[in-house]
């Protein structure tokens, strides 16, 4: 992202602990969906943990679901 000149390339996929901080925050924040979203937490070799902006309820699901939104931060 540049904005101002300035090149802003330090952003991340969220862990599960700073997604789930999202989503606690999302009526402030804005632009969020009622949907899943990605973080970067494994759950094991194959699946990555993603939470469900809805109802707050975590699962985890293929890595290569195409399906998925992510929410990339910078540092907190």
């Amino acid at each position: 992202v540049t904005e101002g000149g300035v090149t802003y390339d330090d952003w991340f996929l969220p862990s599960k602990d700073e997604l789930n901080i999202l989503y606690l925050n999302k009526d402030k924040i804005g632009g969020l969906k009622s949907s899943f979203y990605w973080s970067s937490t494994e759950y094991d070799d194959t699946r990555a943990r993603e939470l469900y902006f809805l109802s707050g309820i975590w699962s985890s699901t293929d890595k290569y679901a195409a399906d998925i939104r992510v929410r990339a931060v910078r540092t907190f």
